[in-house]
């Protein structure tokens, strides 16, 4: 008798434990719009264009970058990052193509992440961008990257 009580006081308590309840995630539709401005305006732009201010506004300073570029394993902060980025030929200046598109943009609170496929001189890479909101701005804290061949 004891045994059948004790286990039905335990049953009579929920089975997920203390995780959070994606239903009562708020995802922000203007936190969307903001996240795809950072990454259209500052972060692809400053690609394009080789203009290191603009992804510096993108950054979180202590940001880092991983991935692999066929199958090179890459590594940098985000500081040597932008500095590579400042120290190459710009897309734009190099007349090659460049076609960035967002593929997904998902938001929970104050986190996101971002897909996107972005061609530029022979590569066609893959990003996954990871933002956090930090003192009211989303900036980007940490990219994953790869290149995929056709």
């Amino acid at each position: 008798m004891k045994l059948s009580l004790i286990i039905a006081w335990l049953l009579s308590f929920p089975l997920s434990g203390h995780a959070q309840n994606v239903k009562n995630m708020k995802t922000n539709p203007t936190s969307e719009t903001e996240i795809r401005n950072v990454i259209e305006n500052y972060y692809l732009k400053g690609i394009y264009e080789g203009n290191t201010e603009l992804l510096t506004k993108a950054f979180y300073k202590g940001a880092l970058l991983f991935g692999d570029v066929d199958g090179v394993p890459y590594f940098k902060t985000a500081a040597q990052y932008i500095e590579g980025v400042g120290n190459r030929v710009s897309p734009e200046r190099s007349g090659k193509e460049f076609k960035a598109e967002i593929l997904s943009i998902d938001v929970i609170n104050s986190i996101a992440t971002a897909k996107l496929n972005v061609r530029m001189y022979d590569f066609n890479y893959y990003n996954f961008i990871t933002f956090n909101n930090i003192d009211g701005k989303w900036l980007i804290i940490n990219k994953t990257l790869t290149n995929i061949h056709p």
